[in-house]
């Protein structure tokens, strides 16, 4: 960071501050690494335990409490003792070598900045919605953990997601309580003189002023924007209030702030980020802004910078749709960013709009976000294996005439911070093991380690995590039923609703149509058959929240409150309401089986059943997402055919019923059938092979590992040689693109011939490339795939010119005969040292 910036207290601490040892307090309430190392959660019991029990938040604790409390506390010796304890605790681990450092050469890496629309840390600060946010969260705490350099760039929301209330007529309410910045763990960022530290954005006619905050993970630092500065206009204050809320002008101006605004902070910061990752393309204006300072340094126009800056972005798409992108009007980015593009950038509106647009010349196509974040990165990626390959039939329209095998997006799978979602038993099972620093990159050992645990210890495990979510389900069951005015007898109930030893299944997510909610619910009579078993008890928990524009999704949580509440049903079904990381903890902690229903190929990842892997839970879910990789017969129970169907009713109908079959057939007769012990051994045997198998997998831990090594270093060490001497290379770049579009009309496929020798084709193709420079360009052979795999890409080599032609070549390859040759195609694509091809060029000429 800046000497002329940094975090301080805000003033709501000032008057405590003298206190002795209350800066100890304040500097462990205020890094969030408690969220996912528990150590300190006695040091905010002892404070307040009823607060502390109800917020999760020691920022809150320690602003509460009066005054005398702390004075008490920290005079005590054993109190303090431990909490000075705790601080060197917490210093000692921010200061001692990571994966990172251990395993990555000096200087590969020195900085990445990690934009996201959302981050889900911790319920103490509610800046999240859902998938998006859980990923960001973990994927911050897992580069603290491992010691990888990165920086989190978000937003502060006065009032963040809506939180949901249940009415008496079982009705979601959206209620928008505001989050109130001294009572969140944020601090505000301050330059040395101590004057906040605020930028300014130019928007027509106006400009609208950020403030900025700082958030500790660990040893990472999230940053934080919003609005909400007195200087503004009320309209303008209003651009950060909510997360998701609003129209497209909104949005448009959030993430407006969120990308130049975030990246002018990384420069007032004094970071210079050789990585840019784009968590989803609302980020995708920081591509703009990362070229224009790149400008501003050096001089070059904006098709060099860009080309220069791209190579150190990376664009991580979690959509699975084309129409989950956002997509702005040409007015409205013409009104927002026309200046911008021509007095910052030196392009016009027309350049501007181009770069968001399958066709640049359709002037009524509106600007999509995605398309600005393929254009302007030098990798993208989906978020699990059968999410790229949706992601490349999405992105298909973006590079014409190339095979869809070969559209650039990669995939890295999302995984799930352990830490953070495993519950006390399950962290004790792991530590005894598999070691207390299992999830530090050392991950090799821990699938065999975990095959040595016994069945009665992992049958403690889950039974103490049975127990644990049933006393939180009643207390929170009973507490929800108060505030919509329930009956006492209701409330009262509600007291002993579930069993602790009853076979419990969990479906909790965003309730949208294609998540199909209500897959359970296909029919009633037999769902409450199934439930309603006194030999074989089981209980189903749901919970989730619908947007509130969404009237299907709310409609679905409508149907299942109204079947919940028929008396007979009321045993053995709950709804939780207000679906949040708190509730989520308690949930994938305690359940047995995760359900999860989408229709495929919709779930991008999923990864809400990662969750439950950690403490012993088993998935049951349509193959989708990441399931479609992690699924095996041993770990789980899988539902569909892995095929897509779209929206066909009929196709719901055959899984629904599967779904009830595997219910009835397979899980509930694996789980209660019970050794001289009472121990299931086949479920005992799935829980490990589970565990053993899918957690190293699927941690987030493994994804960073894989991103840092695989997408921020080769991106890093790109965008350093295309800085190079003030972006030369990014220059050259721009020339040979010319170049090509110049001549690229011109060239043409001439006489082919083929000889086959053997178990080798020989072709050899003429070329007529003109005046175009050979080295401008690769010739390869090309077959499809067969059976499911990828293409046959053979590069030819130029042997000969061709005598009396200008510019004709004569190129030569040889291939595998188990194919006909018949099955080969020619083709023409560009090449540039260290330029990725299609995503930067998708000029492909094929052999006619």
């Amino acid at each position: 960071m800046n000497q002329q910036a940094h975090a301080s207290y805000p003033t709501y601490s000032l008057r405590r501050t003298e206190i002795e040892g209350y800066g100890s307090l304040a500097e462990l309430a205020l890094d969030l690494r408690w969220s996912w190392n528990h150590a300190t959660d006695q040091v905010w019991r002892e404070l307040d335990p009823e607060l502390w029990g109800l917020t999760h938040n020691p920022w809150v604790v320690l602003q509460t409490v009066s005054r005398d409390r702390l004075v008490h506390l920290l005079a005590d010796r054993g109190f303090r003792g431990t909490v000075d304890r705790l601080l060197a605790a917490k210093r000692t681990a921010a200061e001692a070598p990571g994966w990172f450092q251990q395993n990555c050469p000096t200087g590969a890496l020195t900085c990445a900045a990690y934009f996201s629309m959302e981050f889900m840390l911790s319920e103490a600060l509610p800046i999240y919605s859902g998938g998006l946010g859980n990923v960001a969260g973990d994927q911050l705490k897992a580069n603290s953990d491992l010691g990888v350099p990165v920086v989190g760039v978000g937003l502060l929301y006065q009032q963040g997601y809506f939180r949901q209330a249940i009415d008496r007529n079982g009705l979601q309410q959206a209620l928008y309580p505001y989050n109130d910045p001294g009572q969140l763990p944020v601090t505000p960022l301050r330059q040395a003189d101590g004057e906040w530290l605020r930028l300014k954005i130019g928007l027509p006619g106006y400009s609208v002023w950020l403030r900025a905050w700082e958030v500790r993970v660990g040893r990472v630092k999230l940053y934080l924007l919003d609005s909400n500065d007195a200087a503004n206009e009320p309209t303008h204050r209003g651009i950060t209030s909510e997360l998701y809320g609003g129209g497209p002008e909104l949005r448009l101006l959030q993430e407006l702030v969120l990308g130049i605004g975030g990246w002018r902070l990384l420069v007032a910061l004094g970071l210079r980020p050789e990585v840019c990752h784009l968590n989803e393309g609302h980020a995708a204006f920081a591509i703009l802004e990362r070229a224009r300072s790149f400008m501003s340094e050096t001089g070059q126009p904006f098709d060099a910078a860009l080309s220069v800056t791209r190579a150190g972005n990376l664009f991580t798409t979690h959509t699975a749709v084309p129409a989950g992108f956002d997509r702005f009007e040409p007015a409205l980015i013409e009104l927002y960013l026309g200046r911008y593009a021509r007095e910052e950038l030196g392009i016009s509106p027309r350049d501007l709009l181009a770069l968001g647009r399958q066709n640049p010349d359709d002037s009524l196509e509106s600007f999509n976000m995605a398309y600005l974040a393929v254009r302007g990165s030098g990798a993208v990626n989906g978020v699990s294996r059968l999410h790229g390959q949706v992601s490349r039939h999405i992105f298909g329209p973006l590079f014409p005439h190339w095979p869809e095998s070969e559209v650039p997006v990669g995939y890295v799978t999302n995984g799930v911070h352990m830490p953070t979602w495993d519950s006390a038993p399950a962290d004790a099972l792991w530590t005894e093991a598999c070691a207390k620093d299992r999830w530090l990159g050392m991950t090799k050992t821990l699938e065999q380690n975990i095959r040595l645990v016994s069945d009665v210890r992992l049958w403690e495990l889950r039974t103490a995590g049975g127990k644990l979510f049933v006393d939180y389900a009643r207390a929170r069951l009973s507490r929800q039923l108060a505030t919509t005015g329930a009956a006492a007898d209701v409330i009262e109930g509600a007291k002993r609703v579930f069993d602790p030893g009853a076979l419990t299944l969990g479906f909790a997510r965003r309730f949208a149509t294609y998540k199909r909610p209500d897959l359970l619910l296909h029919d009633p009579a037999r769902l409450l058959r199934l439930l309603s078993n006194p030999a074989r008890r089981v209980q189903l928990v749901i919970a989730g929240k619908a947007h509130p524009a969404d009237g299907g999704g709310r409609e679905l949580i409508h149907r299942w409150i109204e079947f919940i509440r028929r008396p007979e049903v009321r045993p053995h079904v709950i709804f939780l309401s207000d679906y949040d990381m708190l509730l989520t903890e308690h949930l994938v902690q305690g359940v047995d089986v995760w359900i999860n229903t989408p229709r495929r190929p919709w779930e991008a990842c999923g990864t809400s059943g990662m969750k439950v892997l950690v403490n012993g839970g088993i998935n049951l879910s349509e193959l989708d997402g990441w399931w479609a990789e992690a699924y095996t017969p041993d770990v789980g129970w899988a539902l569909g055919d892995g095929r897509e169907h779209g929206e066909d009713p009929a196709w719901d109908a055959i899984e629904a019923n599967e779904l009830y079959d595997l219910l009835e057939r397979e899980v509930i007769p694996e789980f209660y059938t019970r050794d001289e012990r009472d121990i299931p051994v086949a479920w005992v045997k799935r829980m490990r092979e589970s565990m053993a198998q899918l957690t190293p997998r699927f941690s987030a831990d493994r994804t960073v590992r894989e991103y840092t090594e695989h997408r921020y270093v080769p991106a890093a060490t790109a965008y350093r040689q295309r800085a190079a001497n003030k972006g030369v290379g990014g220059r050259q770049i721009v020339d040979w693109r010319r170049s090509l579009e110049h001549k690229w009309a011109a060239l043409h496929f001439g006489e082919r011939t083929v000889e086959t020798h053997g178990d080798q084709h020989h072709f050899e193709v003429r070329v007529c490339l003109n005046d175009l420079d050979p080295e401008a360009v690769r010739v390869e052979l090309y077959a499809d795939g067969m059976d499911g795999g990828g293409p046959t890409v053979a590069d030819m080599t130029r042997v000969r010119r061709v005598d009396g032609a200008s510019g004709a070549y004569v190129y030569r390859a040889g291939v595998s005969a188990a194919r006909p040759a018949t099955a080969y195609t020619a083709r023409l694509v560009p090449h540039h040292a260290g330029v990725s091809v299609p995503l930067e060029d998708a000029r492909i000429l094929w052999e006619r």
